[in-house]
């Protein structure tokens, strides 16, 4: 088991290491001015309005079959599923001042389900990485209302407490590329669009894991270290994060021995139950109103202790499971 163990934990070490150096290093560019908020914003819409959809349109109509992938429509369920659970976690872990710790709580429980989890799995499971973004689109179908909504509200609650949800932002780009696409599979149009525009869409959709996992570290880079939340806080958004939510998902997929069934969505839904908190939680706080500073260096500090908090997870299921 130790071996086991060890070698589960250093591969996904390796796997993280690559993304975290490149986050590291856009980081030290925005510190250093060498890239300035314009630019990041600038690659940030590229990313959303072009890069994704692209990567998330041709992934779907080139490899998306729901005949191989029948658990599919599981996948939107437990993304909305995860995410009430880690929300569960932190309001009783916030009791009795729950409603007091709002943004903390959306912390605590949102993870970074796409920016994140899909290099991880680019590093970790290059084989099946295209049945992985797959399942990491399916499960963001469910989450991102979600994150858009309730993680929104949450985590701008004192600046935004009584302002109305627009349902019209759900719809961003690649939720409505991951939407289409879906549909034109199931009902078996995929093939209506020439392969040679398929595959310039995804040659596109090629930058848009190195150009979001930029604009991550770029995002991570602008927050000051000055002033730390309550040590307490801190303990319990990690608690929250890194300690209650894998153990949960580890216990359920321990008790329905989904690792023999599905190996590959048990190590997925290990390290989104890992992943760190969303990046979407300080970019609503910096459009919409809030605690910025406690927000940005709670999620720092959480990206900090990912780095062995996810290999940790990843490794212990191995070891209990194989």
């Amino acid at each position: 088991m130790d071996t086991i163990f060890t070698a589960g934990f250093l591969s996904m070490l390796h796997a993280l290491l690559p993304i975290f150096i490149i986050i590291v290093f856009a980081g030290f560019l925005v510190r250093r001015q060498m890239v300035n908020k314009s630019q990041i914003d600038s690659l940030s819409q590229l990313t959303v309005m072009v890069l994704l959809p692209a990567l998330v349109f041709s992934h779907t109509l080139q490899y998306f079959d729901p005949n191989q992938l029948s658990y599919w429509w599981l996948l939107p369920l437990l993304g909305i599923g995860l995410s009430l659970l880690g929300l569960l976690l932190a309001y009783v872990v916030f009791l009795p001042r729950s409603f007091a710790f709002k943004n903390m709580m959306a912390v605590a429980s949102m993870q970074n389900a796409g920016y994140l989890v899909l290099p991880i799995g680019k590093m970790l499971y290059p084989e099946d990485f295209t049945e992985f973004s797959i399942m990491t689109f399916l499960f963001i179908l469910g989450y991102n209302p979600l994150l858009w909504t309730l993680g929104k509200y949450l985590v701008t609650s004192s600046q935004t407490a009584g302002e109305e949800i627009n349902f019209k932002k759900l719809i961003t780009p690649p939720a409505a590329a991951n939407i289409v696409s879906l549909l034109l599979v199931l009902l078996g149009w995929q093939h209506i669009f020439p392969n040679v525009l398929v595959d310039s869409v995804n040659f596109l959709g090629q930058a848009a894991i190195p150009v979001a996992t930029f604009v991550l570290g770029a995002t991570l880079g602008s927050i000051s270290f000055k002033k730390l939340p309550a040590i307490i806080d801190v303990f319990r958004v990690m608690s929250v994060k890194y300690l209650l939510i894998p153990a949960v998902v580890l216990w359920l997929l321990w008790i329905f021995d989904i690792a023999k069934t599905y190996p590959l969505l048990s190590d997925f839904l290990i390290i989104q139950a890992a992943a760190a908190p969303a990046t979407a939680l300080i970019i609503q706080v910096r459009a919409y109103g809030g605690n910025r500073q406690k927000v940005g260096t709670m999620m720092l500090i959480a990206y900090i202790l990912c780095l062995v908090a996810l290999p940790f997870w990843i490794a212990l299921w191995h070891s209990i499971s194989l």
